[in-house]
């Protein structure tokens, strides 16, 4: 028997929450032709083009050779292009094609629509002190790593 009920796990709900929330957002993306991992390179592309892929991977908060899987499907369906950068041709600078701004609108509204469903299920204040609640937990987990 452990000493801590599954219920009580914040972890648990957590990560069901993210779960979910990944679910509705990759229901909410297939018309648009990409999945969530996809969306969220094309998004911080959009944001930072000619980002590299190592900056990207950080960005998305996956691993750099995660990254260059979702970077080869996305060139391979020309929402992106990669090109060498001017100085370090060794370092790829990627960048949205009209093809991928395309397909990043489409996306996004998609996206959206689920962020926006899932805020009415909060009153102002509640947003509020749920992000402010979040914002503890990260900090709390991201102080905890390397302490053994």
């Amino acid at each position: 028997m452990t000493s801590m009920p599954i219920t009580e796990r914040l972890g648990g709900h957590l990560k069901r929450t993210v779960q979910a929330l990944d679910a509705a957002k990759q229901a909410a993306l297939r018309p648009a032709g990409v999945t969530v991992p996809q969306y969220a390179a094309l998004l911080h592309l959009a944001d930072s083009p000619g980002i590299s892929a190592a900056a990207l991977a950080r960005a998305c908060g996956v691993t750099p050779p995660t990254m260059n899987t979702i970077l080869r499907n996305l060139q391979d369906q020309g929402l992106i292009e990669r090109t060498p950068h001017e100085w370090h041709k060794n370092i790829l600078q990627t960048r949205l094609t009209e093809r991928g701004r395309q397909a990043l609108d489409a996306a996004d509204a998609a996206a959206i629509h689920v962020e926006r469903g899932l805020a009415a299920e909060f009153s102002d204040e509640e947003q509020q002190t749920l992000i402010a609640l979040l914002a503890r937990c990260t900090a709390f987990l991201d102080g905890t790593r390397g302490r053994g």
